[in-house]
């Protein structure tokens, strides 16, 4: 088989006679082989491990993405962020760790940036209440025109 792992910027490896490849998904770690059915997974943040022609072991880490499998001998990686190494101990302690740490960044991001938004609702709706004048029709101050510009 062979694989491709691509970011948005670049191709960071190919490679050709791949005979097994392990990978993980949000369900757990599943293998593929040569012949393997047309497949597409969301992957989570991991290290991808193969083994080529020779037995020889290689790993990259990647930062979540969508794993496809094409025709049963192309494999295809599209992840924001990988980075390749064959010492699997450093992917996993210092790679995956920035990788998630990374994830939780965003994370904080978002929630901030939700509750940011949040109170811009509520300071519009305290500012759209305070306008109301009590008993008119409506409920609002708008401007009366009588006709006369008045």
């Amino acid at each position: 088989m062979k694989l491709t792992v691509a970011t948005p910027l670049a191709i960071v490896l190919e490679a050709d006679n791949v005979l097994h490849l392990r990978a993980e998904d949000e369900t757990g770690a599943f293998g593929l082989l040569p012949g393997h059915a047309d497949f597409l997974t969301a992957l989570a943040v991991s290290v991808v491990t193969w083994r080529d022609q020779h037995g020889a072991e290689h790993h990259v880490a990647v930062y979540g993405g969508m794993l496809e499998v094409r025709g049963g001998d192309a494999i295809v990686v599209a992840t924001r962020e990988a980075v390749f190494g064959d010492d699997l101990h450093r992917l996993e302690t210092e790679v995956l760790v920035t990788f998630r740490r990374g994830i939780e960044e965003e994370r904080a991001a978002r929630t901030d940036s939700e509750r940011l938004h949040l109170a811009a609702i509520r300071q519009i709706c305290h500012f759209l209440k305070s306008e109301r004048v009590p008993g008119s029709p409506g409920g609002t101050s708008a401007p009366r025109f009588d006709g006369l510009g008045q």
